[in-house]
């Protein structure tokens, strides 16, 4: 499974929803993600991909969609 598809999945888990969106379109207009699943979402990308996000990163712009969740990642190794 690649990354995204991965990244996908765990929206899924997240919102409870299925997650048929673009790779750029907004997680958070589309309604699958709000700020109150953030911190959720985070914890379960620390667990899925082995990494640790700090607080300073929990910021909404870097969680906005598919592309960027998987641009950060690759930013942490």
């Amino acid at each position: 499974m690649d990354r995204q598809a991965k990244i996908r999945e765990i929206i899924r888990t997240v919102s409870k929803q299925e997650v048929n969106i673009e790779s750029e379109a907004s997680l958070f207009d589309s309604g699958l993600l709000d700020s109150f699943a953030l911190p959720e979402l985070v914890t379960v990308l620390e667990q899925a991909f082995g990494i640790s996000i700090p607080d300073s990163d929990l910021d909404p712009r870097k969680f906005n969609s598919v592309s960027s969740i998987d641009r950060y990642l690759e930013t942490r190794g």
